[in-house]
Formats: C-alpha cells, sequence, structure tokens
C-alpha cells in the first residue's frame, strides 16, 4: 500500500516538463503553470511506452531536458540538508544533489507505469499578489480513492519553482531530513554522499529493501 500511495510522488516530479511552456513559464501564475504542464507530461507518458517499462535513461533525460527548468531541486536538497548544508563544500553540494535527484528516480521511476485514468482536482488557489512562496493544492482520484498531492513553489526571476512536495501529509523535503541529518551526524557529508550512492547501486541492481 505504501508503495501505491507514493505513486503520485514522482509523476509530481515530472509535472512540470513540457518544452511549449519554457519560453512563457515566467508569466505564468503557479496554479496555471502546475495545471497545464501536469497534463502535458500525463499525455507524454501515456504515450511513452520506454517510460511505461520504467526505463531509467529515458526517465533521466526527461528530468535532465524538460523537468529541471521548472523546479529547483538544489533548493529542494539545501533544505533537507538543513544547516549541514552549509558545512558541505560547493563539490560536495553538488554530489548530494545528483546522488539525490537518482535516488528519487530510481525509486519512483516503476510508479510511472501505473500512470493511466487518474483524475487531479485542484482546490481553489489562494494568494496575494505579493506572495513569493505558495502552495497549489490537489487530489488525485485514483480507482475512486483519493490521494492528497499538493506542490509548493517560490517565485525567481525567470518564473515560479517547484522545490516541495506533499503526498498524504507528508512532505518529500521533510521526510528526508531526519535520514539526512543523521547520516551525516555519524558518518559526515561524504558518509551522506556514500550512503546515497550506495542505495543507488542497489536500486539499480534490482534491489528494492
Amino acid at each position: 500500500m505504501k508503495k501505491f500511495f507514493l505513486i503520485p510522488l514522482f509523476t509530481a516530479l515530472l509535472t512540470l516538463a513540457g518544452s511549449a511552456l519554457a519560453q512563457g513559464s515566467s508569466t505564468l501564475a503557479p496554479d496555471v503553470l502546475v495545471k497545464t504542464v501536469t497534463q502535458q507530461v500525463i499525455d507524454a507518458v501515456r504515450a511513452d511506452k520506454s517510460i511505461q517499462q520504467g526505463d531509467i535513461a529515458e526517465i533521466t533525460k526527461l528530468v535532465n531536458e524538460k523537468i529541471l527548468p521548472y523546479t529547483d531541486f538544489r533548493r529542494t536538497t539545501q533544505l533537507a540538508m538543513g544547516r549541514n548544508w552549509r558545512a558541505a563544500t560547493p563539490e560536495q553540494q553538488q554530489q548530494v544533489v545528483e546522488q539525490f535527484k537518482m535516488l528519487l528516480i530510481r525509486t519512483y521511476s516503476g510508479a510511472l507505469a501505473q500512470v493511466r485514468d487518474q483524475q487531479i482536482q485542484y482546490r481553489p488557489f489562494r494568494a496575494d499578489p505579493s506572495d513569493t512562496d505558495v502552495v497549489v493544492r490537489s487530489t488525485v482520484m485514483n480507482n475512486g480513492s483519493p490521494i492528497q498531492l499538493d506542490y509548493r513553489l517560490y517565485k525567481t526571476a525567470q518564473g515560479w519553482r517547484v522545490y516541495d512536495i506533499n503526498v498524504l501529509g507528508a512532505w518529500l523535503i521533510q521526510a528526508y531530513q531526519q535520514q539526512f541529518n543523521e547520516q551525516i551526524q555519524q558518518h559526515g557529508v561524504n558518509g551522506l554522499i556514500q550512503f546515497l550512492t550506495q542505495r543507488n547501486q542497489q536500486l539499480a541492481a534490482g534491489k528494492r529493501s
């Protein structure tokens, strides 16, 4: 059941693609951005057999080319590391970002194969024009089962960027903060990098436990 509930998480990471929006994304309101590209990506996933089959190379290519322009994964990683981020060197920071990104890709790539006829209902979006950090709230209906799925965005000079996701009341950053902190407290930043690297190697070898 846990895996089922996490299905929307990786789908959510892929809701920010859509090269057709690249030029105009800076002018889109955060809720409009999320709604428009979500549908575009769902349609793209349904049409791409390799992604449906969990092709890591194709998924990674999609993430790097189409998704990262609409997210701030470095900010996501920085907040997950908390004050430990400042203790890491620039090289260590980049290694954590890359390994964390790959961990999420490998962990949830199988969820894409299950994107079929899910319906998304968006809650009324309320924000002041002066707000620079907002949440777009939605509910994914999967075979009649409602799953809470929210996006946290902040405003940049290039437009709104997603940096956190909430699934069933659990925010992505918060979910990893304790684990990251424990690894760093016990083994240092290099220990966190080693932990993420080893976990990615295990997933690449087909070990899901």
